[in-house]
């Protein structure tokens, strides 16, 4: 049984997605022990509460560099005993030492079919925009693996989304929310929980 931690900066739908895939037993080896917020006040604090998980803060300007940073919470997922840390909406960059130390046990859901509207600075409502201003007729969602690359880790698994005539951002985000980021990243976790992926 694996243990995970989840790392969240908002809301929490991506939480909630891991959360009832693990209530209906889709991941017989691997248990959410933890969910790390790059903020206080987050709701996604609020849904790990709620399921009984133990939930902290590890922010970024707490911390004078990025390698104190790194070091906290590395800190911090060593002293739970976490075995995969999955990104699920974590605004906070990962150092080289916390990426050294999880390899290839460290996952990441990104909006938009990778190798397009990736990299530094594409999050949030970003891809979505990207994508409609290019005229894309698709979009999707990307599950990989995080190396030191931002988002040029492995993909693990992806989904295509269709865009529609009169989509916004907004609508764009919940439609790949809804369709690819909840089915797959509970399916990629369940799948390295049980050794399929390696």
């Amino acid at each position: 049984m694996l243990n995970i931690a989840v790392l969240v900066s908002g809301g929490g739908t991506n939480l909630q997605a891991l959360l009832d895939s693990e209530a209906r037993g889709e991941n017989p080896n691997g248990r959410i022990t933890l969910v790390v917020a790059s903020k206080p006040g987050v709701y996604a604090l609020e849904r790990a509460a709620k399921a009984g998980v133990e939930g902290c803060v590890v922010r970024r300007k707490d911390y004078a560099s990025s390698e104190d940073f790194d070091a906290a919470l590395l800190k911090t997922l060593k002293d739970h005993n976490i075995d995969l840390v999955v990104l699920a909406g974590f605004l906070s960059v990962l150092g080289p030492s916390v990426i050294e130390a999880y390899p290839r046990r460290i996952l990441n859901v990104h909006p938009a079919l990778i190798p397009s509207f990736c990299g530094p600075g594409m999050y949030g409502l970003r891809p979505h925009e990207a994508a409609l201003a290019r005229g894309c007729k698709v979009t999707g969602a990307t599950v990989h693996f995080v190396n030191e690359e931002c988002d040029g880790g492995p993909i693990l698994l992806q989904k295509a989304v269709d865009i529609l005539p009169g989509d916004t951002p907004e609508v764009l985000q919940k439609r790949v929310m809804e369709q690819a980021e909840w089915k797959l990243l509970p399916k990629a976790v369940a799948m390295v929980c049980s050794g399929e992926i390696e």
